[in-house]
């Protein structure tokens, strides 16, 4: 079936990465010290907000050096249009995730979905480091904090709309944000008005993995927020919150995973998917599902539907949905 378009680095000495701080610091536009912003004959502008985990941070008002420690806060950077110095690799990748590998191409990988590479992160110099709670870096805050202004931008399972606006806001760009937003939910709207017979009907979302299923995309994500908003119902399965990032499906329920449409990924690019399918059509039974016989079974870019996801996910999303359902 065919599926629709298809150097280690040397440590900063901890004074180095103090006295950054400390010029970084020395500004703010919130009035009292705005008159502190320069030093040395340059402008170093600060501002403060309060994070997802209510701390209180500056950060610079125009970050020139962003690291972006998780996968929504890479996606929602580039988004808006910044690219960052060092970033991490897409879950079960070594690069960026592949969706976003073209436009990130410059970022230096300093993370895992599990943790930062210190030494890696503070020889980039960043200004601004950003991550929220997909990632295991959120348990090493304080030491980031040590080496540059560090904004934990949403909680875990976080409505991604709310997560890509408080990023963009520690960027300084939230008006760039409401208008992408808006963007989005005209298109998602013009794709529901073509859906025609597929309207209502039910889409499944699976990930394979060591030869078995695991359901992805419930609750607030940009998955099953976007599917929502395009009225699409979901396998009686896949309905409600999600008790994690996945959830594993045996192949005695293989079943379960059933829908009109049958959305397809395993835990990479598009062609780890496709080698995926291929393994899951040898299976007893997948054969039989309704999704397989009806060939409504669409092979999709993994890294972007299976991630943790930001807007350029969720407009990837709405793509291969458009491409496969409307008319």
């Amino acid at each position: 079936m065919s599926s629709p378009r298809i150097r280690r680095a040397a440590l900063i000495p901890a004074a180095a990465v103090t006295g950054a701080l400390l010029l970084s610091a020395c500004g703010s536009d919130s009035g009292d010290d705005a008159g502190g912003a320069e030093k040395a004959g340059s402008a170093s502008k600060t501002r403060q907000l309060t994070d997802a985990q209510g701390r209180k941070v500056k950060v610079p008002s125009d970050p020139k050096k962003v690291v972006a420690l998780s996968e929504p806060t890479l996606d929602a950077a580039l988004a808006l249009g910044v690219e960052p110095v060092g970033t991490t690799a897409g879950r079960g990748q070594k690069g960026v995730s592949s969706y976003l590998a073209d436009k990130a191409s410059k970022s230096q990988v300093v993370a895992s979905v599990a943790e930062a590479d210190m030494e890696k992160l503070a020889a980039l110099q960043p200004d601004l480091i950003l991550l929220d709670e997909t990632t295991g870096a959120k348990k090493t805050v304080d030491k980031l904090q040590e080496i540059a202004p560090t904004v934990v931008t949403a909680k875990l399972n976080a409505n991604w709309k709310t997560a890509f606006t408080d990023t963009a806001d520690a960027l300084n760009k939230k008006p760039d944000a409401k208008k992408w937003l808006a963007d989005f939910d005209t298109q998602v709207a013009d794709t529901k008005k073509k859906l025609g017979d597929n309207a209502g009907k039910s889409v499944s979302v699976i990930r394979w993995q060591d030869g078995a299923p695991s359901v992805v995309g419930k609750g607030e994500g940009h998955v099953g927020s976007t599917l929502k908003a395009l009225g699409m119902d979901r396998p009686k399965d896949q309905q409600g919150a999600s008790t994690g990032h996945s959830e594993p499906v045996s192949l005695e329920k293989l079943a379960t995973i059933d829908g009109d449409w049958l959305f397809f990924g395993a835990l990479g690019s598009k062609d780890d998917s496709q080698k995926a399918y291929e393994e899951a059509q040898k299976v007893t039974n997948f054969g039989k599902l309704k999704a397989e016989k009806d060939d409504h079974v669409i092979v999709i870019d993994g890294s972007a539907w299976n991630s943790s996801g930001g807007p350029l996910a969720a407009r990837t999303v709405l793509d291969d949905i458009k491409g496969a359902l409307a008319k």
